[in-house]
């Protein structure tokens, strides 16, 4: 998916609607990423959406905010406060996921499953500054978001899944060797 940039805006409510016009077209997951990020482009929020409690953590953690639930369950929101230092595990998602960045930087790193499975293979990364905009929809999107900067980064993460019925939208983790 190509990756936009956004100016922020601050009215949550705008883009709840945005994105409920998006996933309502016909298409695909990989459409319907498309369609949600065009959204968000539009309407990215500010990271003034989440109080200072929520900004607040520690070095090393990251912690979501889940701030919208479809309630037909075809989409939630969730804003991440990345601190610095903080690193998922590689994992890969049940569904398409498209995320902005409000403050700071996200750092992305991206593999390929081997053929035989039992490694898995560098294939790229990426760092997200402050209003990029990007998605991606499964298979192949198995990946580990970290924040190597000295600054919190903040994005929102927008998943095509009920995140109240099935609590994280990662499918599996991946604690296999890494091969450049």
């Amino acid at each position: 998916m190509n990756t936009l940039t956004a100016p922020p805006t601050t009215d949550l409510d705008e883009l709840v609607t945005a994105v409920r016009a998006a996933v309502a077209r016909p298409g695909g997951r990989r459409d319907t990423a498309s369609h949600v990020a065009d959204a968000l482009c539009e309407h990215l929020p500010s990271p003034a959406l989440l109080t200072p409690d929520q900004l607040a953590g520690e070095r090393g953690t990251f912690r979501g905010h889940r701030l919208h639930v479809e309630p037909d369950g075809s989409f939630s929101m969730v804003a991440i406060v990345w601190q610095p230092g903080a690193v998922t595990r590689i994992h890969d998602h049940v569904t398409w996921c498209v995320f902005g960045v409000l403050a700071g930087v996200e750092y992305e790193d991206l593999y390929t499953l081997s053929e035989d499975g039992t490694a898995l293979i560098e294939a790229g990364s990426n760092h997200a500054p402050v209003g990029e905009i990007s998605g991606f929809a499964p298979p192949g999107d198995i990946h580990r978001v970290r924040n190597d900067s000295p600054d919190v980064a903040v994005s929102l993460h927008i998943y095509g899944t009920d995140l109240n019925a099935i609590g994280s939208s990662a499918r599996r983790y991946y604690d296999l060797p890494i091969h450049p």
